[in-house]
């Protein structure tokens, strides 16, 4: 499959819809970061508000 991916978001998450499946990035043209955390001190705290499961 081809796809058109965006340089500027690196993504290694290939259960996403977004993912670029034969290169490590994101397809969207922008995404949306956020926390699950109410003082996020790690990356691991953070998430891809983007993200939708691959169908």
């Amino acid at each position: 499959m081809s796809c058109k991916a965006n340089s500027s978001i690196k993504c290694t998450v290939s259960q996403c819809e977004y993912h670029c499946d034969d290169q490590n990035y994101c397809t969207l043209d922008s995404i949306q970061v956020g926390t699950h955390e109410s003082n996020p001190t790690m990356c691991e705290c953070t998430d891809c508000e983007s993200f939708t499961k691959k169908r």
